[in-house]
Parts: structure tokens; sequence; C-alpha cells
């Protein structure tokens, strides 16, 4: 029996690769399937540019700690395409899934469908036949025509800060941007928005009213802030005194406070205990993820500290950027990047906000996709930024030299630029994520 890497390879080889905005594929396969989108638990449905996964990853920890059992979509995977489906708590298994995606592969007949598209299909198929209390639902890209607005309900829209990304498919207009990412909002729905640009929020207004959405924004219905090394939540039920969370990064509290405006939106009476042990327990890797030990660890000098981000757009580099000069603050190290990018990011935006934090850097070329950017071009990039930077053929060798040049100090090293370099790395410090 073949298994579930091999249907995956050869979904891969069989189908277009260019992402194609539409829904008919898709809805032609699920009506194939005996429409499996019709029988889901209640969807969370997640759009927005950055932080979905984080939103995900700390509503699915609250609703768990509440006792409620919880399936999560997410995408991309860092290591194992079993990252993207969570069934009640666990990782799609072995048998799962590769049962899953040979039955829709024989529906879809060999008929036109992207590789996103047919596995988004599978995933339906197993939310559909095992029960659970919520289906916390990421959207892969923009909203409007994204494979998982086929979903015919949802108790909540969720969107996170907009900002621009993936230009090629989405534009460079924020306007427009904001405009597909509100295509989620279904009528009467409730809309939970993260604190947005004016303009975008002007955007997510007119699209609600649209549809008779209640809207709760942050800023203005619901509010999140760091005070006295504690992470404070308001909203128009009240005030509640909680630890910070247990990601690293004042973008989390952000993430955390949009998770918590949900779930109170939802239920007025969510439990603040659920949503302190939530707090504490969340997880999402590759997002400003402490490495404490494994193989890329021992490459480092002694005590050397190492950190992984997946974040790869401007907006994002300045989250990370302000991540770490906070750590700085706190804990002075010489900063040293690896950073690698796939053709479709915007490194000077990137770059831009680590002007002056970053002491040294080393670009490298992403093994796991040929539309990377070349590590000569992206150093050069670097260096336009004003950050000193070196090409380096891949992971190993860029941490060989650190070991090298380093070797007197004790360097804050961070692999960033890329949840397919995040992966890489992960996989190859031997931590896979759970």
């Amino acid at each position: 029996m073949t298994t579930s890497e091999e249907t995956l390879n050869r979904l891969m080889s069989l189908h277009p690769k260019v992402i194609d905005l539409s829904l008919e594929r898709m809805q032609r396969l699920l009506d194939c399937l005996g429409n499996p989108e019709n029988s889901l638990p209640p969807v969370i449905h997640v759009a927005g540019t950055n932080g979905k996964g984080s939103t995900c990853a700390f509503l699915r920890s609250m609703l768990e700690a509440n006792g409620d059992s919880v399936h999560v979509y997410s995408s991309p995977h860092l290591v194992r395409f079993h990252e993207r489906i969570r069934l009640g708590g666990t990782l799609v298994s072995e048998a799962q899934l590769n049962d899953a995606l040979n039955r829709v592969e024989t529906a879809n007949a060999g008929a036109e469908i992207t590789f996103f598209e047919i596995t988004t299909v599978a995933a339906m198929v197993l939310f559909s036949e095992h029960a659970a209390d919520y289906l916390v639902l990421e959207v892969g890209l923009g909203g409007r025509l994204d494979t998982t607005n086929v979903i015919p309900r949802a108790i909540a829209s969720v969107i996170t800060p907009i900002a621009v990304d993936h230009e090629g498919f989405l534009g460079s207009d924020i306007c427009g941007i904001a405009r597909e990412k509100a295509g989620i909002f279904k009528r009467l729905t409730p809309a939970i928005c993260a604190e947005q640009a004016d303009n975008v929020l002007a955007v997510l207004k007119v699209e609600a009213k649209k549809l008779a959405v209640p809207l709760v924004i942050g800023g203005q219905d619901w509010s999140v802030f760091e005070e006295r090394g504690r992470m404070v939540f308001q909203d128009l039920t009240g005030l509640l005194d909680l630890n910070l969370p247990r990601m690293t990064g004042y973008h989390q509290l952000t993430n955390a406070g949009l998770a918590i405006a949900t779930l109170r939106t939802l239920n007025p009476d969510f439990s603040s205990t659920a949503i302190q042990a939530g707090l504490g327990t969340v997880s999402w890797p590759g997002r400003m993820q402490h490495l404490s030990h494994g193989k890329l660890v021992d490459l480092l000098p002694a005590n050397a500290e190492l950190w992984i981000d997946g974040g790869h757009n401007p907006h994002a580099g300045t989250a990370l950027a302000s991540t770490l000069a906070s750590l700085e603050e706190r804990a002075p190290r010489p900063l040293v990047m690896i950073c690698g990018m796939l053709d479709t990011k915007n490194p000077a935006g990137f770059f831009m906000a680590f002007t002056g934090l970053v002491h040294d850097a080393m670009t490298v070329s992403i093994q796991s996709s040929n539309a990377g950017i070349d590590p000569m071009a992206l150093a050069s990039a670097a260096r336009d930024e004003g950050i000193p930077a070196a090409a380096m053929p891949d992971l190993t060798s860029a941490l060989e030299r650190i070991a090298t040049t380093h070797r007197d100090q004790t360097p804050r090293v961070l692999i960033c630029g890329s949840l397919y370099l995040a992966g890489e790395a992960l996989e190859l410090n031997g931590t896979l994520p759970e």
C-alpha cells in the first residue's frame, strides 16, 4: 500500500502547481463526495495576512483547556503534511490521511485541480467524519476565493492584521486585499478583527454592512496590552488580568487578544480559567521558536541562542525585529541572522526592520523549493539596507561559520525569512512538530 507521502507526491506531479483562485474545481469535487462541507463541526474561520496560524493556535489551546474537542486546518506545514490537519487534539494519523487522499483522488478521476484544493477537500472529508465541538479553519490565501471559503456557514469570522503580501495573486492595493479577506464574512455572523489601519478598517466596515455582519473591532470594542509583566485584556464584558502568553513577542499579545475576543463574542461567559490555561500551554512551531538542543544547536558555540521564525513579509519583519530588540534590551548578545526567502517576497522591506539590530547576516538557499531567491542576490539586498551579509550554501555551512567567527561570544542566532526554511531547520535539528 502506498504511503501518504507517495500519494501527495503523485498529486503534486499530476495537477497544476500554479495558484488559480477559484471555487469551481473545489465545489465540483465536493459534490462528487456528497458535500462534506455541509457536515462540518461549528467553524471559526480565520483570515488575514499575519498571525493567522498563531491565532488559530491560541483558539485551539483555549478551547481545549475548556474541555472542548477541536479540529484545526492550517497551512503550510513545516516538516510533514500531517501538521495541516488536526483531528480532535492530535495530528491526523498516517492511515487516516492516506485513506482520505486516496478517496478524493479516486473521486476526482484525473480532472484538473490544484494540490491545495484536493488536499483541502481531503481535510474536509476527515473533518466531516470525525465529531468535534469546533473546527478552527485557517484561510490559505486571500479569502473570497480561497479554497476554504466553500463552507456554507460559520459561527465566527476572524480577521488578523492585514498587510501587503502575495502581491502576485492579491495585488499591492491594501484596500483591495482587505476586500478579499472580508470575502469570508457570512451573513449575520459576527466578525472579530484585530486592530487595523484606518483605510483597511473602512473597507471591512463597508463589507460587513453589506451582509449585516456584527463587527467586533480591535482597539475599539476590545483591547490588549502588557502592563508590569502581565497581559491585560478588556472588552465590553470586563477586564482580564492574565499571565503573558507562552509564545514570545509583543505581536503574540495581539494574536492572543484576538482569540480571546472571538471566544468572548461567541460566549461572554467563556471561562477565564481556560483562557489563562490556554495562554500557558499554546504551541505553534516555527514562530519565534527557541531551540535549546538538537543537531543545529550543537554546531554553535556553547551557550549560544538559536531561534527560528517563519515570518516573511515587511509587517512580520517589523514584529520580529521588535521582539528581538526587546530581547536585546533584557539580555544583550550579538544578533546573527541566517535568512532565506522565496522570490515572491520583498526582501528589502523585510531587512529594513533589522537595520542597526543585526550584527551580521548570512543568506542561504531554500532546499525544499525551487522558487527561492539566490543567496547572492539576497545578501546584496541585506547590504543595501545596511546589514553586513554574505551568501552561504546552506544552513549547516552558515552555522559552522558562526561557530568560527563568534567562537569567543555567545551570539543570538535567528533563522528566518521563510516557513520553508523554518521547516528545514526543524527537520535538521531533529525537532518535529507535534
